[in-house]
């Protein structure tokens, strides 16, 4: 038996953002750490799909689109 670090990130629903690829037919015990936030913020840093980069137009207001308590703003 060996270990292996893994980090893995998970989106705004808890689901895998990425699946890690393993070695077929093995077992695997797993012990979940959580990161501290801060240092998962720090390392973010948000980009929009390629295949959608430079391709979209806001053509109204936004904020419209939603109620204002579901933008999760800071007051």
């Amino acid at each position: 038996m060996y270990a292996e670090r893994m980090i893995l990130e998970t989106d705004i629903t808890g689901q895998l953002i990425k699946m890690p690829k393993l070695p077929p037919n093995k077992q695997y015990e797993a012990i979940f750490l959580v990161i501290a936030e801060s240092e998962i913020t720090a390392n973010t840093h948000r980009r929009p799909h390629p295949d959608l980069a430079g391709k979209v137009k806001i053509t109204g207001n936004v904020l419209d689109s939603a109620p204002l308590s579901a933008w999760d703003l800071h007051k």
